[in-house]
């Protein structure tokens, strides 16, 4: 099996959570995860570990599809400079920038 995506952690974070919550016991839990996700018992341990420490559901991420960009130089500097100083990932503050354009146009017609 080959490695899970941000959205698979997330699924596999809420059902652990849920699963703490529910008052099962550990080695339980551990053995359902474990089957429902094709995890080791190990992993499926460390979910449960990660996830009691959550005081809340994790958001399950929309996938993202790569894109090509073309933007002039001082806005790559200024959008890395940003990106560094923020700890945001370009991607994120792209699409930040975005949906508030967006969201915008969509308010003003």
């Amino acid at each position: 099996m080959g490695r899970s995506t941000k959205a698979d952690k997330a699924r596999q974070l809420n059902v652990a959570r849920k699963l703490l919550e529910g008052n099962s016991e550990l080695s339980e839990a551990a053995q359902g995860l474990s089957r429902e996700f094709d995890l080791s018992v190990r992993q499926a341990y460390r979910y449960l570990q990660e996830a009691a420490r959550l005081e809340q559901p994790v958001p399950i991420a929309e996938a993202t599809v790569p894109i090509t960009l073309k933007l002039p130089p001082s806005t790559v500097r200024l959008l890395r400079a940003y990106a560094k100083g923020s700890g945001l990932t370009i991607g994120t503050i792209v699409t930040r920038a975005l949906d508030a354009f967006l969201g915008a146009l969509k308010r003003h017609g």
